[in-house]
C-alpha cells in the first residue's frame, strides 16, 4: 500500500465507510484466509479519502469540515455483491458496491474539498478491497472466495481513521449522517 510520509506533527488519516458486522468481521477472516497480511491492520471500508499526511493541528478543521460533510447528507443503502479486480493495473481484488455507488460518489466529492481538497491519482470507484498486493495464486483465491458474497446495509455514519504506530488503522471520529438530502434518505432506505 502507498502511505504518504508523515512527520513529527503529522498523522497519516482516511475516511471511509465502515462495513459493519456481521459482514466485515466476515471480510476479515477471508481476507486472512487468503494470506492477506493487511487483514487485521485494515477494517473493512468503502474509502472515501486515500491515506493523506495531515498536521496534527488541522485536524478540529478537518473535524468540521467532515461534520458539516455529514449534516448536509442522509442515510443511504448499501448492497456489497461478488468481486472484481484492478489487475493488471493493480494487484486488487475487491467486493463491489452494487448499490449506493453515486451515494459514495457524492460523499467522496464531498470529503475531498475544504482542508481535504486534493487531486485524485486513479479515478474514485468505490470497493471494498480483500485481497492487496499477493501473488496471483491468492488475487485468484479471493476472487473466487468471495464470487458469491453479499451483503445489504444501511450506511448512516462514516470514519476519521488513524494509522497507528503499529501499523493498525483505527477509528479516530464518526460522523453520522444526519441530513435529509440525497438519495436513500428517508423510510425507503431500509435495507
Amino acid at each position: 500500500m502507498n502511505l504518504p510520509e508523515t512527520s513529527g506533527d503529522e498523522v497519516c488519516i482516511g475516511i471511509a465507510v465502515t462495513v459493519p458486522p456481521p459482514y466485515g468481521p466476515a471480510l476479515v477472516s477471508a481476507r486472512a484466509r487468503f494470506g492477506d497480511p493487511a487483514a487485521g491492520q485494515i477494517p473493512p471500508h468503502v474509502t472515501l479519502l486515500v491515506p493523506t499526511a495531515m498536521p496534527v493541528d488541522v485536524l478540529d478543521e478537518v473535524d468540521a469540515h467532515l461534520e458539516s460533510v455529514a449534516t448536509a447528507r442522509g442515510p443511504f443503502v448499501m448492497q456489497l455483491r461478488g468481486t472484481a479486480t484492478f489487475r493488471p493495473v493493480s494487484p486488487v481484488v475487491f467486493v463491489q458496491v452494487v448499490r449506493g455507488l453515486a451515494d459514495c460518489e457524492q460523499l467522496e466529492r464531498r470529503v475531498r474539498t475544504g482542508p481535504l481538497a486534493q487531486e485524485l491519482r486513479f479515478p474514485y470507484h468505490p470497493h471494498v478491497t480483500v485481497a492487496h498486493e499477493l501473488d496471483d495464486e491468492a488475487l485468484d483465491l479471493a476472487f473466487d472466495g468471495l464470487a458469491g458474497f453479499e451483503a445489504t446495509f444501511l450506511v448512516d455514519r462514516f470514519h476519521r481513521y488513524v494509522l497507528a504506530d503499529d501499523g493498525v488503522w483505527r477509528p479516530a471520529r464518526e460522523y453520522l449522517l444526519t441530513g435529509a438530502s440525497g438519495a436513500g434518505a428517508g423510510p425507503s432506505a431500509r435495507p
